[in-house]
């Protein structure tokens, strides 16, 4: 098995066709064809269903395609890893960021420095786990996850989690706020596609309480969300803790939430990590 057979497998996979792989390559489609049909061979199954004037993966490609992009994405660490040796640099480091880490991320951050330059790209949950997994990112923070096909996950630390929710009403007066409390005030939840780990952690939380939330208003960003909240009928929202530091307490109380927690983790590849993950690991533990 050659690395350029697997490169051409994705092209095919990703272009529908040996032309249009051929073409994207710049090289000839008999060159393409005929490397495909190596590795077929090579492998023992057949990648491509050719019966078709587009040609689709088999159930075997299917299976495979992923397994082929880690390892292009791991060729390319090593090339960047290895430039980054050959001039004595630790590199550069593609984070993927989350909402709500707050001071921690700039103590990390500020652990790195200068020896590693980093670049943070705020993805939605579910793009940040990909672009770990095709090797566009390094690593990314995560929150509220449990599992990660393809990746290592590493916890880090944990958040408490804080209610918000009208200054005038009378939760408020508690020093901590129990879910079952909340039950007949209407939640303010982002979509679940927006935040899946959240949504699915809280609205579990809440049966788990013995009660289904009362769907309020969508949680919309943090400036507009609290506005109505401190304004508007009482409902009620929660908040990772770094957020909350950042909300104006006059109509919005915040209290901490009982018995419910976030764990974050750091999704990072498989495998020996390279030097700048590796910078990243230790500032994280210390």
């Amino acid at each position: 098995m050659e690395i350029r057979q697997l490169r051409y497998f994705v092209t095919v996979a990703d272009e529908g066709g040996f032309a249009r792989a051929a073409e994207h390559l710049q090289i000839v489609q008999p060159a393409v064809s005929q490397q495909i049909a190596r590795l077929e061979r090579e492998l023992g199954v057949r990648l491509f269903d050719r019966s078709a004037r587009r040609i689709r993966l088999t159930g075997a490609g299917e299976r495979l395609l992923p397994e082929a992009r880690a390892l292009l994405a791991s060729e390319d660490r090593i090339r960047l890893v290895a430039a980054d040796i050959a001039t004595g640099h630790d590199g550069v480091l593609r984070l993927g960021s989350s909402q709500g880490l707050g001071e921690r991320l700039d103590r990390v951050l500020q652990k790195l420095e200068p020896r590693v330059q980093v670049r943070l790209s705020a993805l939605p949950h579910d793009e940040r786990l990909a672009a770990v997994r095709t090797g566009e990112l390094d690593a990314a923070f995560v929150r509220a996850v449990h599992t990660a096909p393809g990746l290592e996950l590493l916890p880090i630390w944990t958040d408490a989690l804080v209610v918000a929710l009208p200054a005038a009403h009378r939760l408020a007066g508690s020093a901590v706020i129990d879910l079952v409390d909340l039950a007949e005030l209407p939640l303010r939840l982002a979509p679940r596609a927006h935040n899946r780990p959240l949504y699915d952690l809280v609205m579990a939380a809440c049966r788990d309480a013995g009660f289904e939330p009362v769907a309020g208003p969508a949680f919309t960003n943090l400036q507009d969300t609290m506005a109505e909240i401190g304004a508007g009928p009482p409902s009620w929202t929660v908040l990772y803790q770094a957020a909350a530091e950042l909300v104006p307490v006059r109509r919005v109380a915040l209290r901490p939430l009982a018995g419910v927690t976030v764990p974050t983790s750091l999704a990072v590849p498989p495998g020996p990590p390279g030097p700048a993950l590796r910078l990243l690991l230790d500032a994280v533990r210390r």
